[in-house]
């Protein structure tokens, strides 16, 4: 898949597709559906699309920056205790 492939022209913007991937010669339905799940997942596509479905403050951007920061600061302090 070329660069052209992947990209999609709306409203005269191009919007690269962050999940390409293409099936494998002889690959089943599921197994595609569950690397294409997979692959959505680790670009966050999903979570990307929404937060852009509502406009956010730039304060409220601010604070869930540092709530997640928090969060990520915690998780790290707990597996370096066990």
């Amino acid at each position: 898949m070329n660069k052209e492939e992947r990209t999609l022209r709306r409203h005269r913007k191009e919007v690269n597709l962050l999940a390409g991937i293409s099936v494998r010669e002889g690959e089943s339905y599921e197994s595609f559906m569950r690397r294409f799940r997979r692959a959505c997942e680790k670009a966050a596509v999903l979570r990307d699309y929404k937060r852009h479905q509502f406009y956010e403050k730039p304060s409220e951007k601010r604070k869930r920056k540092i709530i997640e920061a928090r969060r990520r600061a915690w998780r790290r302090h707990q597996k370096e205790r066990y």
